[in-house]
């Protein structure tokens, strides 16, 4: 189990869900990944659920109002850094929105929402006593996070500069690219084809690890998800699968062959 107690500048330390599904949604991801769910008032006007493992926060999800109905259920990924709100200029220089300039929130973050040039939205997290996903490359935690793009370079040169990520060309899948934060593999970004990019907007996705890749198949079509992808072997020999959600949330889960530890004093 790799607990977390700080994330690195650069380094993404949480995902939540913003549905239409409310209580529906909790009850699927509760029952798929095993997470105890307590939810109370976010103080924006919606609910918002924790989701806990092992006594750690996991991930989160946010109850959206009927009046919000114009914004389709997804996964948003948060990326730890220093100050928030120094970064918007990189952001808008970078040919990127500011979609939620930085504010505050209760639990003890500052946050911003922005969108790559592609169209991507990612969250900025700045802690302030919250440091986001108190556990990290386990059973049921976070484990990775991915890019989907039309334009790879765009891409690269866009999060180098508001991030100082690298990144890593894999030769077996020339697709795919990994980013290093400060020369730790932090995600990966798939290189859309044009038969994708026509059908699917540039987005971040979660990854999620699970024990079992096959029997977790078996629990999201049981739970009335969608399998879109998988379960498929990766170069890595790690096995992953793509679903829906009940309200059409796209989630990866990802049965890891050899997990990168989190060791605190490397960051």
């Amino acid at each position: 189990m790799y607990t977390v107690t700080r994330y690195p500048h650069g380094a993404f330390c949480w995902a939540d869900l913003s549905t239409h599904g409310g209580s529906a949604a909790v009850d699927f991801y509760s029952q798929l990944m095993g997470w105890q769910a307590e939810t109370k008032d976010s103080g924006f006007g919606m609910n918002y659920s924790m989701l806990r493992q092992d006594g750690q926060t996991i991930a989160g999800l946010a109850w959206l109002p009927p009046e919000m109905s114009e914004i389709p259920s997804a996964w948003y990924n948060y990326v730890n850094v220093d100050e928030v709100d120094v970064l918007m200029p990189t952001v808008t220089e970078g040919g990127g929105q500011i979609i939620e300039p930085p504010f505050d929130v209760p639990d003890g973050a500052r946050i911003a929402l922005i969108r790559d040039p592609e169209g991507a939205a990612l969250c900025l997290f700045q802690a302030r006593g919250n440091i986001g996903a108190g556990l990290v490359n386990t059973p049921g935690a976070l484990c990775w996070n991915e890019l989907w793009t039309a334009d790879l370079q765009a891409s690269k040169t866009f999060y180098s500069a508001l991030l100082g990520w690298t990144f890593e060309a894999d030769p077996d899948v020339p697709t795919y690219t990994t980013i290093l934060n400060r020369g730790r593999r932090n995600g990966g970004i798939l290189a859309m084809g044009e038969e994708m990019a026509a059908e699917t907007q540039p987005t971040w996705v979660p990854h999620f690890s699970v024990a079992d890749i096959e029997a977790a198949a078996r629990r999201v079509a049981e739970l009335g998800g969608t399998l879109q992808v998988g379960p498929r072997d990766d170069a890595n020999a790690n096995r992953w699968l793509l679903f829906g959600d009940l309200q059409g949330a796209r989630c990866y889960l990802l049965q890891l062959d050899r997990p990168d530890p989190w060791l605190e004093h490397a960051t």
